[in-house]
C-alpha cells in the first residue's frame, strides 16, 4: 500500500516544479517580445526623425551603400553639390529618365504603381515603378535588391517625404547620393569620374548617358557606352530637351 505513494510524491513534485519554472519564463519572455517591439517601432521611426533632419540645405545625408562602403573600409567618391549647381541637363536627363511626373506625383506614381501591381497580379515579370522620392528613400534608409517587403517599406515612406520636403531638396539629396559606378556617388563625381568634367560643363548625350546609367550602375558604364546604351541615351536626350513643361517645381 505504501510503494503508490512513493511513486505519486516525486511526481506530484516534479510537476510543482514544472509549472513554476513555466512561470517564470512567461514574464521573461514577455519582457524580451516587449523589447524587441519596441525595438522594431524605433527603427520603423528613425527615418521619419532623419527625414526632419536632413530638411537643411546644410546637412548631406549619406546612403545606406555609402555607410556599407565606410564598414568594409572601402571609402567612396561623392563630392556634395547644390542643386543649382548641377548642370540643368543632367538634371532634367536624370528627371526624365527616372522620374517624368516627379513634380506632380506625391512621392508615388498612382498611374504607374497601378500598372505595376497589375503586371504582378497577372505574373508578368514587373517593372521597377519607383519615383525619385521612392529611390531617395531606399538610398537613404533601406536595403538594396528585390524585395517586396521594402517595396512596402518605400511607400509611406515616400509619401511622408514629399510632404514634409521641398521638390528641390528631395531632387538635391537624391543626385548626390545615387551610385553611377563601385564607390562612385553623386553627380558631380560621376560626371568627373567618367567624363573628367563637371556636371556643368556635360553634353547632353553624356547627361543622357549618366541619366540611363542609374537603373544598373555597376553594369553599366557611360563612358564607354554599349550601343544599347547609346540608343537609351539618345531617347533620354530627346525627353530632357522637353524637359520644361515637367521640371517646373526644380526651378
Amino acid at each position: 500500500m505504501d510503494s503508490p505513494t512513493v511513486e505519486i510524491e516525486p511526481r506530484m513534485k516534479r510537476g510543482r516544479k514544472t509549472r513554476r519554472a513555466r512561470g517564470r519564463l512567461g514574464p521573461c519572455l514577455r519582457l524580451w517580445l516587449r523589447r524587441l517591439a519596441l525595438a522594431a517601432v524605433a527603427l520603423l521611426a528613425l527615418p521619419v526623425l532623419l527625414s526632419l533632419a536632413y530638411l537643411p540645405s546644410a546637412v548631406h545625408p549619406v546612403s545606406t551603400l555609402m555607410l556599407k562602403d565606410l564598414m568594409l573600409l572601402r571609402g567612396y567618391e561623392r563630392e556634395w553639390t547644390p542643386l543649382e549647381q548641377i548642370g540643368p541637363r543632367l538634371v532634367n536627363s536624370v528627371l526624365m529618365s527616372e522620374d517624368g511626373q516627379f513634380c506632380s506625383h506625391h512621392g508615388i506614381d498612382l498611374g504607374e504603381f497601378r500598372a505595376v501591381f497589375e503586371d504582378f497580379l497577372a505574373g508578368e515579370a514587373t517593372r521597377g515603378g519607383s519615383t525619385v522620392t521612392m529611390q531617395t528613400v531606399k538610398n537613404l534608409y533601406l536595403w538594396h535588391g528585390r524585395s517586396y517587403v521594402r517595396k512596402a517599406l518605400e511607400l509611406p515612406y515616400a509619401i511622408y517625404l514629399d510632404l514634409v520636403m521641398p521638390k528641390r531638396r528631395i531632387m538635391e539629396i537624391y543626385l548626390n547620393i545615387a551610385e553611377w559606378g563601385p564607390g562612385i556617388y553623386g553627380a558631380e563625381a560621376a560626371a568627373r569620374h567618367h567624363f573628367g568634367k563637371s556636371s556643368r560643363d556635360l553634353s547632353a548625350r553624356q547627361a543622357a548617358l549618366l541619366a540611363v546609367t542609374l537603373p544598373n550602375p555597376l553594369a553599366r558604364t557611360p563612358g564607354k557606352p554599349s550601343n544599347a546604351l547609346n540608343r537609351l541615351a539618345a531617347t533620354i536626350e530627346r525627353r530632357a530637351s522637353h524637359a520644361g513643361g515637367y521640371n517646373a517645381c526644380l526651378k
